[in-house]
């Protein structure tokens, strides 16, 4: 980029529009802003175009920006002899545009609320053209200080679209809070239901516990009732809530006879085991003990007090610590 053709000393210089105004009523945003030591202001082109709504800053920078008012930020830093400023994205290779080039953007955009901006550009061409100049009405009150700029009173259109913007903000602003209000208060609600749910669902865990519990005390009650009633067997013709008469070697044997036809070698078995049972209450007697009182062979014997066994008229307790099979009555 050339060296500027003209510099003025900042301290004199005076603009008699601030430039923070001048763009903020001609593109309706805040955009970010260098300022050079001449007192030229340049500005990022993807902030504008984003704010007057240009999609494609390229294109629009190349239909619309002349060469000499679009440069990179290093080439305009770099020509004061100044670095890039740190932070808020500024890049080296940042496209930046001058004032003129904001405002060729803006004459280029279709947005009505650009329109006061370039009603007021249109009409301070025209009355050059007219006048040969254009000059702003200064304000009714200046400042008191002596040698002080002269100030003047901003251009009707110019103010207005800045109070235009404002009330905009503004009312943005309190749809905002408005609906920030809101979304606490549903946030809110939607929290005591949560823990309304919570509740519930810790309730209903705690009644499923407490059904559970009842269910395996009932289960461990039936299941001693069931063992009680394995081992308690009523004699025939005994009624409900008398005592059962202790068993005696013959009703266990006529029991016995009741319940199976027995053959000789079983019967022989039953005889020498029946008295035993009735006197210990249980059978410890080895196979071969067994074998050797009836005359039969072990797996005989064996065969015999499995049938036994079968018919219910005896039932096995497991083995003795030297082997033997343990038997009981089986309503013992």
């Amino acid at each position: 980029m050339k060296e500027p053709s003209k510099r003025q000393n900042s301290a004199a210089r005076h603009e008699a529009i601030d430039v923070s105004d001048f763009v903020y009523a001609a593109t309706g945003a805040r955009v970010r802003r260098l300022t050079m030591p001449d007192g030229s202001h340049w500005f990022p082109a993807v902030d504008v175009c984003k704010e007057l709504g240009h999609t494609n800053s390229r294109k629009a920078l190349a239909d619309h920006v002349p060469d000499e008012h679009r440069e990179m930020l290093e080439t305009v830093t770099g020509g004061y002899g100044l670095g890039v400023p740190a932070g808020r994205g500024w890049r080296r290779d940042l496209h930046i545009i001058s004032l003129q080039g904001l405002i060729l953007l803006v004459n280029a955009c279709t947005k009505p609320a650009c329109a006061p901006f370039k009603q007021w550009v249109a009409e301070v061409i025209e009355t050059v053209q007219r006048e040969g100049s254009y000059s702003l009405d200064e304000a009714e009150v200046q400042p008191a200080e002596a040698g002080a700029p002269i100030a003047y009173a901003m251009p009707d259109q110019v103010a207005e679209a800045i109070v235009r913007l404002e009330a905009h903000n503004l009312r943005l602003d309190e749809e905002l809070a408005e609906g920030q209000r809101t979304s606490i208060a549903l946030q809110r609600e939607m929290l005591t239901t949560q823990q309304a749910t919570l509740a519930t669902q810790q309730a209903g865990l705690a009644a499923q516990q407490a059904t559970l519990a009842v269910q395996q005390a009932m289960v461990r009650a039936l299941e001693r009732i069931a063992d009680r009633f394995d081992t308690l067997v009523l004699p025939r013709g005994t009624a409900v809530g008398h005592p059962a008469p202790a068993p005696t070697t013959e009703s266990v044997l006529a029991d016995w006879r009741q319940r199976l036809s027995v053959t000789e070698d079983v019967w022989t078995v039953a005889l020498v085991i029946a008295p035993v049972l009735v006197a210990t209450g249980e059978l410890r007697e080895p196979l071969e003990s067994i074998a050797a009182r009836t005359g039969l062979s072990v797996r005989r014997v064996n065969e015999c007090l499995r049938l036994l066994r079968r018919h219910a008229c005896i039932r096995s307790r497991g083995g003795s610590e030297d082997g033997a099979p343990v038997y009981v009555l089986h309503h013992a």
